[in-house]
């Protein structure tokens, strides 16, 4: 089965060979999809999740359980496709994930049972009981060490708990590499409890590199600002330009798509932000100039927009579909759009 899927990756990978030099390369996908209240319909204890119970404000039922379970397997499973087809992503952030028992059904799912995918979790403390977890590719990625570091409060309140950071260490494509997965505090907020998850991921990254300086991190998550407002361009130290990263930085290559390109992943009364990102540390990489890929390195990203995703007609037409809009169930997806960034190595 291995060999099997080896060779698939492989012929995905046949437009990047170079067949005067006789290389060949293998691409990976790694991706992050915000759920949007990927909740069942039965209570948990101490949570606030009343909203999603049968005779709550959204009469969470279970033929929009059933249905919502359908529609995001639908799209993570199609994650990475563009590149790789029938392999997909060896890795997937998620936010807003109720419970194990959402992620058992989930995974359950024909398409991404079919591809063997199993899931990360660890119950955080958040009020509402939405967390962050992940979905990964066994024959793919390698998970070896998973824990979650708390969002700390840093004006010392310890009455509200937001989402911790989900933090899965492990082996892709033979090499050790780190996924930081993060839902950072709401645009409800102001702005400085944003920037402290922007300081407080960037601790966290720089005290894996001490232990550990050839680790690889992909640092990924709804953050509830964009690319260029201090969470992220300050205190993350994520650079819109290569040439500008610096060793302890990170890339971040949805800056220029969005600013550039004018696209993102959701939108707000008639503009887009680009919320959801990946970056990558410095060591991921190629130096200007060049094409090492005797490593893994970045090749390209993208987000990830199918017409199916999209609303055709309404109110809200040319924005992603969500489950539920003004009071009213879409049986749609999510009010985000995901993202996809491709990682490359040459194979000896």
């Amino acid at each position: 089965m291995r060999k099997q899927l080896i060779f698939t990756v492989l012929l995905a990978a046949m437009s990047l060979s170079c067949h005067a030099q006789e290389k060949t390369f293998a691409l990976y996908a790694v991706g992050f999809y915000n759920q949007e209240n990927l909740f069942d319909t039965i209570h948990d204890e101490g949570k606030n999740d009343y909203a999603f119970l049968p005779g709550g404000s959204y009469k969470w039922n279970t033929l929009k359980y059933v249905n919502k379970l359908k529609n995001m397997a639908q799209v993570l499973a199609d994650l990475g496709t563009d590149k790789l087809p029938g392999v997909g992503c060896a890795f997937i952030g998620m936010a807003e994930v109720e419970n194990d028992r959402v992620l058992d059904d989930l995974t359950a799912q024909e398409p991404i049972a079919e591809r063997g995918l199993k899931y990360i979790h660890i119950e955080g403390p958040d009020k509402r009981g939405i967390d962050v977890a992940a979905l990964y590719n066994p024959r793919l990625f390698t998970p070896k060490k998973i824990f979650d570091k708390q969002y700390v409060y840093e004006n010392g309140d310890t009455t509200h708990h937001t989402r911790p950071f989900l933090v899965v260490q492990g082996e892709l494509a033979g090499e050790d590499i780190t996924f930081v997965v993060c839902h950072l505090p709401s645009r409800g907020a102001e702005g400085k409890f944003r920037d402290w998850g922007g300081k407080q991921v960037r601790a966290l990254t720089d005290s894996i590199r001490a232990s550990q300086p050839e680790m690889k991190i992909m640092v990924m998550g709804d953050m509830n600002d964009d690319p260029d407002n201090t969470s992220m361009a300050k205190y993350l130290g994520a650079r819109r330009e290569i040439k500008d990263v610096k060793k302890g930085d990170f890339y971040n290559p949805w800056w220029n798509i969005l600013r550039k390109n004018g696209q993102g992943t959701l939108a707000y009364q008639g503009s887009w932000n680009l919320f959801d990102q990946i970056m990558l540390s410095d060591n991921l990489l190629c130096a200007k100039g060049e094409q090492d890929y005797s490593s893994l390195k970045f090749y390209t990203n993208h987000i990830f927009r199918r017409d199916y995703l999209m609303q055709t007609e309404g109110k809200y037409k040319g924005t992603p579909k969500r489950t539920s809009a003004g009071g009213v169930w879409m049986n749609g997806y999510s009010d985000h759009l995901p993202v996809v960034a491709y990682l490359i190595k040459e194979l000896k």
